[in-house]
């Protein structure tokens, strides 16, 4: 039988990794990743956890040791966040060209300088093209769900690619939520021993990563593109596969009383549960207002936004991460780009906020509402306003 404990989500990733019955882990401490080894350690030194922890002298160090792990069809664990995650950069393409289903949980922080532990987006951001799945949560039973659903998509024979489950550093992290917890036996109905198919074996030898001259290069990258954009239907067939299990259901963009609204608002993260909060308020009061969220941010969901917005005038999309000389935070990038070719297609309002760490309220979100339907109404000259910015500049002119 299922139960309920308060758990923070550094410990719910590392009971779901756990329950996965991971055969490596290999992680390097960083706030405010650094609960999940920990309790990932004391579970492999106390049994029970039948795995190989492997202490490194560095993130890049951990995600190398994973690679070796996983090439020999190890189900494979890391964790890390913000500079950690800078630092394994060379290693992260490496893991998905090689089509390495590595499961990593990253507890988003925000990249210096100057020096922040707190979270934000910018490590997530950073790292989009490198060819991992990457997936967003909002609270802390998601990111009990999205480390287990991520050994099922990984591992899928049709996908066979390292997947990302974000969430917030310390608003997640180290905060203690309420998690339902399955039985063992509904995980291993869900997740099957994985049985990769070109595991190293010294009785067969062949090569992984070789040298690619330029002959070759450009149709390896067309080959892992393909097969990345294809995993997108699988990623839906496991959502499905994941509810019809375990009662909880989840979408590549999910929405929140969006049904009539005129004017939407764009998050990620656990901040999407606030503005839930600013979103309600709004509707009280007689608002055309609703939130759609990203859950899934690559292989990006084209379609799905496409569909979620078309009846909508106004987007507001709230990012957490400036793309610095750009026209606006990456989400906000990337939702103009899959809007441009649309006939009929809402007008893009950008903000900025809840960088390194910093909080925003309902009532900011508030705002952001309000300031985003004037913007729509009467225009504006900057390419997008940052909220909560104390001083005079606000937003940023093209």
């Amino acid at each position: 039988m299922s139960k309920r404990v308060g758990l923070e989500a550094s410990f719910a990733a590392a009971e779901a990794a756990r329950m996965a019955d991971v055969d490596v882990i290999a992680a390097y401490p960083i706030t405010p990743q650094t609960h999940i080894p920990e309790r990932l350690a004391e579970m492999v030194a106390d049994g029970e956890l039948n795995a190989a922890y492997i202490p490194v002298e560095s993130e890049h160090s951990a995600l190398s040791a994973c690679l070796g792990a996983a090439a020999v069809g190890a189900r494979t664990f890391t964790a890390t966040a913000g500079q950690g995650l800078e630092l394994m950069h060379e290693v992260v393409y490496i893991a998905s060209s090689m089509r390495y289903p590595i499961v990593m949980t990253v507890c988003n922080r925000a990249l210096s300088a100057p020096l922040s532990v707190w979270g934000d987006h910018s490590d997530a951001m950073a790292v989009r093209d490198t060819g991992w799945i990457q997936v967003f949560c909002q609270n802390n039973q998601e990111a009990f769900d999205m480390t287990l659903w991520a050994f099922r998509v990984g591992e899928d024979s049709r996908v066979l690619l390292p997947v990302m489950v974000h969430f917030d550093g310390f608003h997640l992290s180290h905060v203690t939520e309420p998690v339902i917890l399955p039985e063992q036996k509904e995980v291993d109905r869900f997740l099957p021993r994985f049985q990769y198919p070109f595991a190293l074996d010294p009785d067969k030898p062949m090569t992984h990563g070789a040298f690619g001259p330029p002959e070759i290069y450009s149709e390896a990258k067309i080959a892992q593109e393909v097969a990345f954009r294809k995993s997108k239907d699988v990623i839906i067939q496991e959502f499905k596969e994941f509810g019809d299990i375990f009662g909880r259901y989840y979408h590549l963009v999910e929405s929140y009383r969006t049904e009539g609204a005129k004017m939407l608002l764009l998050t990620m993260g656990s901040f999407s549960e606030t503005a839930k909060i600013a979103i309600d308020t709004k509707k009280n009061k007689g608002e055309s207002i609703g939130l759609i969220s990203l859950r899934l941010w690559r292989p990006f969901p084209f379609e799905e936004l496409r569909q979620a917005v078309k009846n909508a005038e106004t987007l507001i999309v709230f990012d957490r991460c400036i793309s610095f000389g750009g026209p606006g935070g990456p989400v906000s990038s990337e939702i103009r780009s899959a809007l441009y070719n649309e006939k009929e297609r809402p007008k893009v309002v950008s903000f900025i906020g809840g960088l390194g760490g910093r909080d925003m309220a309902v009532k900011d979100f508030e705002y952001v509402i309000d300031r985003g339907r004037e913007i729509a109404e009467k225009g504006s000259k900057e390419l997008f306003e940052i909220v909560g910015v104390r001083g005079k500049v606000t937003g940023i002119r093209g």
